[in-house]
């Protein structure tokens, strides 16, 4: 029973993954794209533990990494592509819907090519950039929906997905204590608390409650297990 429980401990946290990338998709439906984003955001941060926390209990398998890759082309990719929909590309009917249909599907590629790279624990560095990294930030663009030109988005948009589907090299920054793509999060949340300081929090959307709290264990965490590592060496 026990071992159960340790084996399905870092797949709950991806399919909380999974189902905030959900709840994103029916915000942005809603237009809300503030709690859109910060799901999407917490998101990343699940995506960021689930990994570490499945070598910590040393509970690795094949289903989690396969539930992983589903996770991350819905959080990633749909939410994401639904979220610059609604702000930007509705207004272009069908033409639009394609377009923003785009970003999963070259996520998707990015996703499988990776997947089958037989060597890719052993690389200091991704092969393009990751669908986790792009959708982070084609969602901190979507927020500045209204301030930012269109052409400028669709640059961006383009420029994200055919990132995602190069041979650039991007280090991987496995040795870094915080978490993947944490210098995303870490603006977004800079971005909330600075609202708070404008004592317009009031304004600010509620999911932001759960994600600080996240933020803040995960990089506690890290903080502390580095800490037993270096005492460790010494």
């Amino acid at each position: 029973m026990i071992h159960i429980i340790r084996n399905s401990i870092p797949n709950l946290f991806t399919l909380a993954n999974l189902f905030f990338g959900f709840l994103s998709i029916m915000y942005s439906a809603q237009g809300d794209y503030k709690n859109a984003a910060i799901l999407i955001l917490i998101g990343m941060m699940l995506d960021s533990m689930d990994g570490r926390i499945a070598r910590m209990l040393r509970v690795e398998s094949e289903l989690g990494k396969e539930l992983d890759s589903l996770a991350d082309i819905v959080t990633f990719g749909v939410a994401p592509a639904m979220m610059a929909y609604y702000a930007y590309f509705s207004a272009f009917g069908v033409i639009g819907m394609a377009v923003a249909g785009l970003f999963p599907l070259f996520g998707a590629y990015r996703l499988a090519r990776f997947n089958i790279n037989a060597v890719k624990s052993s690389l200091q560095y991704f092969t393009g950039v990751p669908i986790t990294a792009a959708g982070g930030l084609l969602t901190l663009l979507t927020l500045f929906h209204g301030k930012m030109s269109g052409y400028i988005f669709v640059i961006a948009f383009f420029l994200l997905c055919y990132l995602m589907v190069s041979t650039i090299k991007i280090p991987s920054l496995k040795d870094v204590p915080l978490p993947k793509y944490g210098i995303i999060i870490t603006l977004f949340l800079g971005y909330a608390i600075y609202i708070v300081f404008k004592k317009e929090h009031h304004r600010f959307p509620y999911f932001i409650y759960v994600a600080i709290p996240l933020y803040i264990a995960f990089i506690s965490y890290q903080l502390i297990k580095i800490k037993k590592n270096s005492q460790k060496k010494n």
